[in-house]
């Protein structure tokens, strides 16, 4: 089942999508909730009645009259007010190719144990445009991800049982603005401006019972569900990235555990897989160099469309717009100095 929010009247609407058509949640049943932070609370009692109704809307028993197209709504974030957002560091081949680039060994501790970082939850947005601010785009990058929802409490959760916790699976956009993160790692703390401008995840989320056909083994010494799902980037129309989610190293499993552990999770709590490899410039641009000194860097620049396709998860569009401002932190600081 695929389930969207889109806006309908200034508030957030929960539907599905089915056949191209997206029906209000309400219409599979009255008496499920209209908004997915309502579904996710009361999700094992919802989640049945909600894939019932999908089956009547497939068998014509449900009118497709009751839905409208997908071009004519206007589509929020999934799960458009996270409970929280933490971001995972899953990819081996993505560390691995970053700190090589950098003239740095591999970190033996990333086999250790699965990391993760906070992001801010309240800039979580979907798909459409964004509006950043100038210093934003001083080496503006896309991160190519997958992400999951929790969708009941839990604490201290074995990866073996975490996906009983996993609502589904949607694309994420770790948007990075890598001049102020780079300046912010200097201190050992963060990432913070450098990140929290911006998360988009998207286009919908996708429930487990739906991508049965893609579930793979974990990779060796490794516990919890995994899936081998193609991955893709485009800038401008043309690919720049591709990977696997089956690539992952550290499962969701494994990464709730950790942070699940001496801590609530919650119903909207959203966790990202971590950038898969070759997703994302900062990579791209170091292993361009670490092959040829003369190699060109490449940044995203206002009026981009960045495009994102997971195979069973679908397309995520953006557009990266400059806000209409000469405010700059970055200028400040060199005014300070």
């Amino acid at each position: 089942m695929k389930l969207l929010s889109y806006r309908k009247e200034h508030v957030d609407q929960l539907a599905v999508l089915v056949g191209g058509r997206v029906y209000d949640i309400e219409t599979l049943h009255p008496d499920l909730p209209g908004s997915m932070g309502l579904f996710l609370q009361y999700w094992e009692d919802m989640l049945p009645v909600a894939l019932h109704g999908v089956e009547l809307i497939k068998a014509g028993k449900i009118s497709e009259t009751k839905g409208q197209p997908m071009e004519a709504v206007e589509l929020l974030a999934p799960v458009p007010f996270p409970t929280s957002c933490r971001d995972g560091y899953a990819f081996r081949q993505h560390v691995a190719a970053a700190r090589r680039n950098r003239g740095m060994d591999m970190i033996p501790q990333f086999d250790e144990y699965p990391i993760f970082y906070f992001t801010n939850h309240h800039s979580i947005t979907g798909p459409g445009t964004l509006q950043l601010m100038p210093d934003h785009f001083e080496k503006l990058d896309f991160e190519l991800e997958a992400a999951i929802v929790i969708c009941k409490s839990g604490r201290n959760i074995r990866a073996e049982e975490a996906h009983e916790y996993i609502g589904g699976l949607m694309i994420m956009n770790d948007w990075s603005a890598r001049r102020l993160q780079m300046e912010e790692m200097l201190l050992n703390l963060g990432p913070a401006k450098g990140k929290d401008f911006a998360t988009t995840i998207g286009p919908w989320l996708v429930t487990l019972d739906e991508l049965r056909g893609f579930e793979t083994a974990p990779k060796d010494g490794h516990r919890g569900q995994a899936w081998n799902l193609a991955m893709s980037c485009k800038v401008n129309g043309i690919e720049v990235s591709r990977g696997s989610l089956g690539d992952m190293d550290w499962t969701f499993g494994e990464i709730i555990e950790r942070a699940s552990y001496g801590v609530d999770l919650l119903p909207g709590d959203v966790i990202g897989s971590g950038t898969v490899g070759t997703g994302c410039f900062l990579e791209l641009n170091g292993t361009g160099k670490f092959n040829d000194p003369n190699y060109t860097e490449q940044w995203l620049q206002p009026g981009d469309t960045v495009e994102m396709e997971i195979e069973g998860l679908g397309t995520l569009h953006n557009v990266v717009e400059q806000e209409d401002t000469d405010w700059s932190i970055l200028n400040k600081e060199i005014k300070n100095r």
